[in-house]
């Protein structure tokens, strides 16, 4: 990690930013504080979160652990309260948990579902709404939600979990940024197609998980922190313009949507 930048782009902010223990979450973590924020990392895995945390520091920055099950409300509403408590306010929220599962309809698994809309909906639902408040406060901000491509279309019969996830994440994020622009936050939703994360690890179907694996790290695939790139670009514009979404794609991919 290259060392912080003292007046950074995000000097004097304060960001969440949830799934912080791997993948996107802690890329866009590790990017924010060389920017000069003061970050909040939140996820399930202490030790991961403590490493981030340990690393920023050690770099100059400034980062708070805070282990949390966001898919638990009660506990993503602390942690959003506990940050706001730590850094005196809050001014920007990334929602980056989450995970897919293989799932049809017919025959379902139910609780497979349930779990990855627990992740991929819910958790972001909860910790907006705890958000909103403290972002109010400093008169606007930013809330970031990390879908995916198969939020616009559906990532084949294999993933109806994560695919209805994602575009329910979607919809609530545009509704969101209906309800809360005229306050001064913005809304944006960052869809990635495939990236090297450790989301396939969830997967039951040990097939199905080998195949995700060699399609999220073959030759060419994104990597993390080229989507904590397209997020930092989104909450460092001025703030009267808001990016609502951009769709990120390994230039491989020339599939058309």
């Amino acid at each position: 990690m290259n060392g912080i930048v003292p007046q950074g782009i995000l000097a004097g902010k304060a960001a969440l930013v949830t799934g912080a223990s791997s993948g996107i979450g802690r890329s866009t973590a590790r990017a924010f504080a060389a920017a000069g924020a003061k970050v909040a990392l939140v996820a399930r895995r202490a030790e991961r979160l403590k490493e981030t945390a340990d690393e920023i520091e050690a770099a100059g920055g400034e980062a708070l652990s805070l282990p949390a099950a966001v898919t638990d409300e009660h506990e993503a509403e602390k942690a959003v309260r506990d940050a706001v408590g730590h850094f005196g306010g809050l001014d920007i929220l990334i929602n980056a948990a989450g995970m897919t599962q293989v799932g049809q309809v017919e025959n379902a698994s139910l609780a497979d579902w349930r779990a990855v809309h627990d992740v991929n909906f819910w958790a972001a639902l909860y910790t907006s709404r705890a958000a909103i408040p403290a972002l109010k406060e400093r008169g606007g901000g930013d809330i970031v939600n990390i879908s995916s491509t198969a939020g616009r279309r559906p990532a084949g019969s294999t993933f109806g979990p994560y695919s209805s996830s994602k575009h329910a994440l979607n919809a609530f994020s545009e509704s969101l940024r209906c309800e809360v622009g005229l306050a001064g936050i913005r809304v944006s939703v960052i869809e990635p197609g495939a990236t090297a994360t450790e989301i396939h690890e969830a997967i039951k179907d040990d097939r199905v998980k080998e195949s995700m694996r060699q399609h999220l790290t073959k030759d060419g695939a994104m990597q993390p922190e080229d989507v904590a790139a397209a997020i930092m670009f989104v909450v460092s514009l001025p703030p009267r313009v808001n990016v609502s979404e951009i769709l990120i794609r390994p230039t491989i991919d020339v599939r058309p949507m």
